[in-house]
């Protein structure tokens, strides 16, 4: 394991528009009506102090903050206040001139140390435009910039099926998926998969929630508990693995050559490369 260091979830949803968003079953309006949401809320986020970084997306230097925990969500997690303070910043972080949160930010910033390059994330398309990226459902705000690419590839549930993913053995150059693993009920046989699509010496770069104060545990058995926005019912908002400090151990056990930390801002930016092998 390695270990690399550099110095608007949603709030609680009023209770009509939470129960016209649980009966909705198109998932681009429901999408869209979240999108909006957020957007009428935006005067309601508090703007910060810089961060300590500039935006890795797009350079910005500019950031607001909206607290996306909620009081059911930390009593499942039973997490304590140091605990809540660096999850939502993680979620609600974000950039105010390109909308990233912290985590896409981590996510942006890993992919680019990978890669050896000092450059906004919204400019890989013009330093590496032929890579083949796959992105495992949205990878939080990266999805605007990833579009750039002639081999992006979009896959997103529950028309794709992480677990079982219907492309070739070494077809991308980069995976990546943000805050999708913890919802996946086999989450090692889905970073199977994602090693299995990927290229000799390519690599899958990901975020997911981490209490790294404590070890992973599986929520098989224990009452349901969702992410995204509070009341929460839909099935592939279910947390079905609370990940921990032994996070590299699952990834090395799906078949990674490699594990690697990478902090934007420890502990709330924190993102995850995993190096596919080459004999396989």
């Amino acid at each position: 394991m390695m270990v690399t260091t550099m110095s608007s979830q949603r709030r609680a949803m009023p209770a009509r528009v939470r129960g016209a968003l649980t009966h909705l079953r198109d998932r681009d309006t429901r999408d869209a009506l979240r999108s909006a949401l957020t957007a009428a809320r935006a005067n309601r986020r508090r703007p910060v102090a810089a961060a300590p970084f500039r935006c890795p997306c797009c350079s910005g230097d500019t950031f607001e903050t909206i607290r996306v925990l909620w009081p059911e969500l930390i009593e499942a997690w039973n997490v304590g206040p140091a605990e809540v303070d660096y999850i939502n910043r993680g979620q609600g972080l974000t950039c105010a001139t390109c909308g990233s949160r912290l985590r896409s930010m981590a996510l942006a910033h890993a992919v680019m140390a990978k890669l050896n390059l000092g450059l906004p994330f919204s400019a890989l398309s013009l330093r590496h435009p032929l890579l083949r990226i796959l992105e495992v459902n949205r990878a939080g705000e990266l999805t605007q910039f990833l579009r750039a690419f002639s081999g992006h590839v979009l896959a997103e549930y529950p028309a794709v099926d992480m677990m079982r993913l219907p492309y070739d053995d070494q077809s991308f150059d980069v995976v990546l998926h943000s805050d999708t693993l913890e919802h996946v009920p086999d989450p090692r046989r889905a970073m199977c998969e994602c090693l299995r699509v990927t290229r000799p010496h390519g690599f899958v770069a990901f975020t997911t929630p981490i209490i790294h104060g404590r070890l992973t545990r599986s929520r098989l058995g224990l009452p349901d508990s969702f992410h995204g926005y509070e009341g929460a019912v839909e099935p592939d908002l279910r947390v079905e693995t609370e990940f921990g400090a032994d996070l590299w151990a699952e990834v090395l056990a799906a078949g990674a050559a490699s594990c690697e930390f990478v902090s934007l801002e420890f502990p709330a930016g924190v993102a995850v490369v995993a190096e596919a092998t080459s004999a396989r």
